[in-house]
């Protein structure tokens, strides 16, 4: 039993500073290449970033944080030092090919059919050619990568303004994708069909080593970003997620016209 507690406790410590130190939506916009303060795009406010819980938010920030700085952030450090860089690519690879399963879920859930062939061709050739997906044969078939999740479907249905939230452990987010979040994962995901348990916690964990490891080319970012790191973080992924919101309803409108 203590066993089981120690596992969970890991595992939501590794899950929720996945993104408490910036969180994939929220850097994904800024170029790998940034190195200072004057190539920061999305330092400056955006229109229609509320913000109605600064108080709390910013307290979990700094929270998750301190947690990333001293558990996560050393453990990403260590794990790019000791694997080969074809490794590492690879293992990166396999969890963005298994991301691809709630990806094509969401697709027709939001009707939005040629995007969602796209991604099931991605799937089964990364699957197969592509070995499990360590090797993305797809993109160099000129087969593009999408990102869908729950969040963005319920904003395709209606529910587009969600104010800005950081959940302890998780990070940044909104209430539309703090919904969407446990429904990625529970009803979607391939990761609750992993069996058995300590299994399915292991390689979960690792995916959010990779997730975090992968992030750490932006460390020069968000050291530049330190003379408000919080607001950054929010208006990054703020406004990704804005993006992202834009980009579902424009390849839904290009699918429907092209039939």
């Amino acid at each position: 039993m203590m066993r089981r507690y120690v596992i969970w406790i890991v595992l939501l410590l590794l899950l929720g500073m996945r993104m408490a130190y910036a969180g994939p939506a929220a850097v994904a916009t800024v170029s790998p290449s940034a190195t200072t303060a004057s190539e920061l795009p999305l330092a400056a406010p955006i229109a229609g970033a509320s913000d109605p819980y600064e108080k709390f938010n910013r307290a979990m920030f700094n929270f998750n944080d301190h947690l990333d700085r001293w558990i996560l952030k050393p453990i990403a450090t260590l794990y790019n030092k000791i694997l080969p860089t074809p490794l590492n690519k690879g293992i990166h690879n396999v969890f963005n090919n298994i991301q691809t399963v709630p990806t094509i879920v969401n697709d027709v859930l939001q009707f939005n059919f040629y995007q969602a062939t796209n991604d099931m061709w991605r799937l089964g050739i990364n699957s197969t050619i592509g070995i499990g997906g360590l090797f993305d044969v797809a993109t160099r078939i000129h087969l593009p990568a999408y990102q869908n999740d729950f969040g963005l479907t319920l904003a395709h249905w209606g529910y587009k303004q969600s104010n800005y939230l950081v959940l302890p452990f998780w990070g940044p987010s909104t209430p539309r994708d703090g919904i969407g979040m446990p429904i990625d994962y529970y009803a979607f995901s391939v990761y609750p069909w992993i069996q058995p348990r300590a299994v399915q916690y292991g390689v979960y964990a690792l995916s959010v080593v990779d997730a975090r490891a992968q992030l750490l080319r932006y460390q020069n970012v968000m050291d530049a970003a330190a003379f408000d790191k919080y607001v950054f973080v929010r208006n990054a992924y703020m406004q990704r997620r804005a993006f992202q919101v834009q980009q579902t309803f424009q390849r839904d409108y290009a699918d429907q016209n092209s039939h």
